[in-house]
């Protein structure tokens, strides 16, 4: 099939069924979660009552779409609401796509589920790549996993960071070293069962932005789980390391599989953010009256505004065009890349012109703008900087190694 950016009536009911969850109910709490730094467990329970933070609802978003076009419809309704409480809802997603990137169809359907549970019952997923000194370097992960045959079980011993849901998740998906001679070829992805005593929190940090989603270490020590827990299976493991130590490709790395598949969601979430500062000031801009007259009608507003009109549906587009492509396995010059570098600058820009905008009053948090300022920083630098993205991008392009 080819690119189609018109939505079908089945993603249209979707968008507005978002849009009034995010309205109704994620709006109208944001600014209390933020201040509280809190995970807003009312607001998930009320959006896994809906059907929202749900795997079934993961399953025909991200699965069972063939335009891979209803997720980033979804995130931008949910993020137009409140990034913070949004990533809440939906940082479970992340592990989730882990999961179904890498692991076997069994392991999806045993793995999967636990990472939302029910509304009588929730469950959080979290996915751990980056650590203290492996952010944007992922070659430089130290997290080992060593596998006792005698017993059938990996051991794991390291510390993550930065990881959304980490410690207080369920199930845990962590990206860990088998083989340290291979650099980050020899990485692969393992799925921490709830309950595993091996697992703890470390220190939780308070943050800039998104101030409502728990950003914490996750700190694994003599991390005891069953052999077939490693995703996609040990002999599937195995044959890839062979290929690798024989010379011949060893296909994507762990982390970077499920980087690869959510960018285009990141950057869906980024333009749900600069559309709310860009509505928000448009109707500002129309209601707010100086020298005798709405300060619209003063070319430096009106200016400001028709760019952010245009940047932030450029940014869109190329989400949507991001997000086709990587459901057809059609990237050819890191346009996911693309669009998630683009989507972070537009939330970035976009927010601080509506500060801008409503000038004293952008800048206090009686008014929501300042919030999403802080909370679009965020996407210049997670799941790949915005400098990594520019490196993924032109070596794409080039087909040359760029340092």
């Amino acid at each position: 099939m080819d690119f189609n950016p018109e939505l079908n009536e089945d993603q249209i009911q979707i968008q507005q069924w978002v849009h009034d969850f995010a309205a109704e109910v994620v709006r109208p709490a944001a600014a209390d979660w933020d201040e509280r730094e809190e995970t807003p467990w009312p607001i998930i329970k009320e959006a896994a009552e809906i059907g929202l933070y749900s795997w079934e609802f993961m399953a025909e978003a991200m699965m069972n779409d063939p335009t891979g076009l209803t997720m980033p419809v979804a995130l931008e309704e949910l993020f137009w609401g409140d990034a913070g409480i949004g990533l809440s809802i939906m940082g479970s997603g992340l592990a989730a796509a882990g999961i179904a990137a890498s692991g076997t169809p069994e392991q999806v359907m045993e793995w999967v589920p636990q990472c939302y549970g029910s509304a009588e019952n929730l469950m959080l997923g979290a996915f751990a790549s980056s650590e203290p000194d492996a952010g944007s370097d992922v070659a430089a992960i130290r997290t080992r996993a060593v596998y006792e045959e005698s017993t059938d079980e990996w051991v794991i011993n390291g510390t993550k960071t930065w990881i959304t849901n980490g410690g207080i998740a369920d199930v845990h998906v962590v990206v860990a070293v088998v083989d340290p001679e291979l650099g980050s070829r020899g990485h692969a992805s393992f799925v921490i069962p709830p309950g595993n005593a091996g697992l703890s929190q470390g220190q939780k940090f308070q943050k800039h932005g998104i101030r409502a989603s728990h950003t914490a270490e996750v700190v694994l020590t003599d991390c005891r789980i069953p052999g077939n827990c490693v995703l996609g299976g040990r002999d599937k493991l195995e044959e890839r390391l062979a290929r690798v130590r024989e010379g011949k490709s060893g296909n994507a790395q762990a982390a970077m599989q499920t980087f690869e598949s959510t960018r285009p969601a990141v950057g869906a979430q980024a333009v749900g953010i600069a559309r709310a500062a860009y509505e928000y000031s448009l109707e500002y801009a129309k209601e707010r009256r100086q020298f005798g007259r709405p300060i619209i009608q003063n070319q430096s507003i009106a200016f400001m505004l028709a760019d952010m009109a245009m940047e932030i549906d450029a940014a869109r587009a190329l989400v949507w065009r991001g997000a086709w492509l990587g459901k057809h396995k059609k990237y050819r010059n890191a346009e996911g890349s693309m669009a998630k570098l683009k989507a972070g600058r537009v939330a970035v820009w976009a927010t601080e012109r509506a500060i801008q905008i409503l000038g004293g009053y952008g800048y206090v948090r009686d008014y929501p703008v300042e919030r999403w300022h802080r909370d679009a920083k965020i996407y210049d630098i997670f799941e790949g900087t915005e400098q990594i993205q520019q490196l993924v991008i032109s070596r794409a392009i080039s087909g040359m190694r760029i340092e």
